[in-house]
Protein backbone atom coordinates (compact mmCIF):
# COMPACT_ATOMS: atom_id res chain seq x y z
CA UNK A 1 0.00 0.00 0.00
CA UNK A 2 1.52 3.28 -0.96
CA UNK A 3 -0.03 6.80 -1.33
CA UNK A 4 -0.78 7.16 -4.80
CA UNK A 5 -0.59 10.70 -5.63
CA UNK A 6 -0.45 14.54 -4.28
CA UNK A 7 2.52 16.03 -2.07
CA UNK A 8 3.24 11.98 -0.70
CA UNK A 9 3.11 10.25 -4.01
CA UNK A 10 4.84 7.04 -3.67
CA UNK A 11 5.10 7.27 -0.12
CA UNK A 12 4.76 3.06 1.46
CA UNK A 13 2.35 2.92 4.09
CA UNK A 14 1.99 0.26 7.16
CA UNK A 15 1.17 -3.12 5.44
CA UNK A 16 -1.73 -5.37 6.99
CA UNK A 17 -0.37 -8.10 4.76
CA UNK A 18 -3.96 -10.08 3.43
CA UNK A 19 -5.89 -7.85 6.14
CA UNK A 20 -6.67 -8.82 9.65
CA UNK A 21 -10.16 -10.91 8.88
CA UNK A 22 -10.52 -10.39 13.27
CA UNK A 23 -10.45 -6.52 13.40
CA UNK A 24 -12.24 -6.41 10.29
CA UNK A 25 -9.31 -5.04 8.27
CA UNK A 26 -9.93 -4.88 4.40
CA UNK A 27 -7.76 -2.07 3.11
CA UNK A 28 -8.62 -0.82 -0.40
CA UNK A 29 -6.55 -1.84 -2.94
CA UNK A 30 -3.95 0.51 -4.36
CA UNK A 31 -5.85 0.28 -7.65
CA UNK A 32 -9.16 1.12 -6.06
CA UNK A 33 -8.46 3.89 -4.43
CA UNK A 34 -6.55 5.16 -7.45
CA UNK A 35 -9.39 4.40 -9.95
CA UNK A 36 -12.05 5.99 -6.85
CA UNK A 37 -9.58 8.54 -6.43
CA UNK A 38 -9.75 9.39 -10.52
CA UNK A 39 -13.59 9.42 -10.35
CA UNK A 40 -13.94 12.11 -7.78
CA UNK A 41 -11.06 14.33 -9.19
CA UNK A 42 -12.32 14.05 -12.94
CA UNK A 43 -14.51 17.23 -12.40
CA UNK A 44 -18.09 15.67 -12.31
CA UNK A 45 -18.15 16.02 -8.45
CA UNK A 46 -16.03 19.67 -8.62
CA UNK A 47 -12.96 19.17 -6.54
CA UNK A 48 -14.36 17.48 -3.58
CA UNK A 49 -10.81 16.91 -2.07
CA UNK A 50 -8.97 20.54 -1.73
CA UNK A 51 -8.98 22.47 1.14
CA UNK A 52 -11.70 19.83 2.02
CA UNK A 53 -12.31 18.70 6.09
CA UNK A 54 -12.23 14.70 5.63
CA UNK A 55 -14.26 11.96 7.88
CA UNK A 56 -13.05 8.78 7.35
CA UNK A 57 -15.22 6.27 9.16
CA UNK A 58 -14.15 3.07 9.97
CA UNK A 59 -10.75 3.71 8.81
CA UNK A 60 -8.46 1.02 8.95
CA UNK A 61 -5.11 2.29 8.17
CA UNK A 62 -6.25 5.44 7.24
CA UNK A 63 -5.54 5.04 3.74
CA UNK A 64 -8.26 6.60 1.99
CA UNK A 65 -8.32 9.96 4.41
CA UNK A 66 -4.79 10.00 4.08
CA UNK A 67 -4.74 10.05 0.43
CA UNK A 68 -7.32 12.92 0.22
CA UNK A 69 -4.72 14.30 2.37
CA UNK A 70 -1.72 13.98 0.47
CA UNK A 71 -4.30 15.52 -2.46
CA UNK A 72 -4.96 19.05 -0.68
CA UNK A 73 -7.44 18.03 2.17
CA UNK A 74 -6.97 20.51 5.02
CA UNK A 75 -8.19 18.35 7.61
CA UNK A 76 -9.12 14.26 8.39
CA UNK A 77 -10.73 12.96 11.00
CA UNK A 78 -10.06 9.20 11.37
CA UNK A 79 -12.98 7.14 12.98
CA UNK A 80 -11.62 3.81 13.92
CA UNK A 81 -11.90 1.82 17.61
CA UNK A 82 -9.54 -0.97 16.28
CA UNK A 83 -6.56 -2.03 18.02
CA UNK A 84 -4.57 -2.70 15.03
CA UNK A 85 -6.60 0.00 13.04
CA UNK A 86 -5.26 2.43 15.85
CA UNK A 87 -1.24 1.15 15.75
CA UNK A 88 -1.87 1.22 11.80
CA UNK A 89 -3.23 4.80 11.98
CA UNK A 90 -0.39 6.01 14.43
CA UNK A 91 2.18 4.73 12.12
CA UNK A 92 0.53 6.08 8.91
CA UNK A 93 0.06 9.81 10.36
CA UNK A 94 3.89 9.42 11.60
CA UNK A 95 5.35 8.49 8.00
CA UNK A 96 3.84 11.23 6.59
CA UNK A 97 4.18 13.61 9.31
CA UNK A 98 0.94 14.90 8.85
CA UNK A 99 -0.20 14.76 13.41
CA UNK A 100 -0.80 18.62 12.80
CA UNK A 101 -3.83 17.67 10.16
CA UNK A 102 -5.07 14.31 11.94
CA UNK A 103 -7.59 13.73 14.37
CA UNK A 104 -8.19 10.29 15.39
CA UNK A 105 -11.06 9.16 17.28
CA UNK A 106 -10.77 5.46 18.95
CA UNK A 107 -14.78 5.28 18.93
CA UNK A 108 -17.53 3.13 17.47
CA UNK A 109 -18.39 4.38 14.04
CA UNK A 110 -21.60 4.24 14.81
CA UNK A 111 -21.88 6.08 17.92
CA UNK A 112 -19.99 9.22 17.33
CA UNK A 113 -19.83 12.40 19.66
CA UNK A 114 -20.97 15.83 18.18
CA UNK A 115 -19.06 17.66 16.40
CA UNK A 116 -18.41 21.62 15.46
CA UNK A 117 -16.84 21.61 11.59
CA UNK A 118 -18.56 19.56 9.60
CA UNK A 119 -16.80 17.36 6.93
CA UNK A 120 -17.51 18.24 3.06
CA UNK A 121 -15.83 14.01 1.91
CA UNK A 122 -17.07 11.01 3.62
CA UNK A 123 -15.07 7.88 3.17
CA UNK A 124 -17.14 5.34 4.48
CA UNK A 125 -15.72 1.66 4.39
CA UNK A 126 -17.65 -0.62 7.45
CA UNK A 127 -17.06 -4.35 7.54
CA UNK A 128 -18.91 -5.80 4.57
CA UNK A 129 -22.82 -7.35 4.88
CA UNK A 130 -23.02 -6.36 8.47
CA UNK A 131 -25.42 -2.87 8.11
CA UNK A 132 -22.77 -0.95 9.73
CA UNK A 133 -22.59 1.53 7.18
CA UNK A 134 -26.30 3.34 7.75
CA UNK A 135 -25.95 3.23 11.41
CA UNK A 136 -22.56 5.21 11.31
CA UNK A 137 -23.83 7.67 8.28
CA UNK A 138 -27.12 8.41 10.94
CA UNK A 139 -24.72 8.46 13.75
CA UNK A 140 -22.15 11.57 11.50
CA UNK A 141 -25.65 13.15 10.51
CA UNK A 142 -26.82 13.39 13.67
CA UNK A 143 -23.72 14.30 15.57
CA UNK A 144 -23.10 16.97 13.09
CA UNK A 145 -19.91 16.08 11.19
CA UNK A 146 -21.69 16.12 7.73
CA UNK A 147 -21.62 19.06 5.81
CA UNK A 148 -24.83 20.31 3.64
CA UNK A 149 -23.98 19.26 0.12
CA UNK A 150 -21.60 16.52 1.32
CA UNK A 151 -20.01 13.84 -0.37
CA UNK A 152 -20.42 10.40 0.82
CA UNK A 153 -17.99 7.71 -0.45
CA UNK A 154 -19.88 4.18 0.74
CA UNK A 155 -17.38 1.28 0.07
CA UNK A 156 -19.68 -2.45 0.28
CA UNK A 157 -19.60 -5.67 -1.20
CA UNK A 158 -23.12 -4.34 -2.80
CA UNK A 159 -24.49 -1.02 -3.81
CA UNK A 160 -26.55 0.42 -1.16
CA UNK A 161 -29.57 2.61 -1.18
CA UNK A 162 -29.16 6.12 -0.30
CA UNK A 163 -30.57 6.40 3.20
CA UNK A 164 -32.97 9.55 4.52
CA UNK A 165 -31.08 12.46 4.09
CA UNK A 166 -28.81 11.39 1.44
CA UNK A 167 -29.03 11.81 -2.66
CA UNK A 168 -28.01 9.12 -4.52
CA UNK A 169 -25.65 9.59 -7.54
CA UNK A 170 -23.55 7.23 -8.81
CA UNK A 171 -22.30 3.87 -8.30
CA UNK A 172 -19.19 2.25 -9.34
CA UNK A 173 -17.58 -1.19 -9.19
CA UNK A 174 -14.05 -2.42 -9.03
CA UNK A 175 -13.80 -6.31 -8.90
CA UNK A 176 -15.65 -7.42 -5.48
CA UNK A 177 -16.08 -3.44 -4.20
CA UNK A 178 -19.18 -1.28 -4.87
CA UNK A 179 -18.72 2.14 -4.54
CA UNK A 180 -22.04 4.34 -3.67
CA UNK A 181 -21.24 7.92 -4.23
CA UNK A 182 -24.15 9.86 -2.36
CA UNK A 183 -24.94 13.76 -1.69
CA UNK A 184 -26.56 14.85 1.72
CA UNK A 185 -29.41 16.70 1.24
CA UNK A 186 -28.48 20.85 1.61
Amino acid sequence: MRIIAGSHRGLALASVGKGDAGAHLRPTADRVRESLFNALMGGRYGDPVEGARVLDLFAGTGALGLEALSRGASHVTLVDDGRVAGRLIRENVAKMRVADRVSHLKCDATRLPACDAPAGLVFLDPPYGKGLGARALAAALAGGWIAPGALIVWEESAPQPAPEGFLPLDVRRYGDTHVTLLERDG
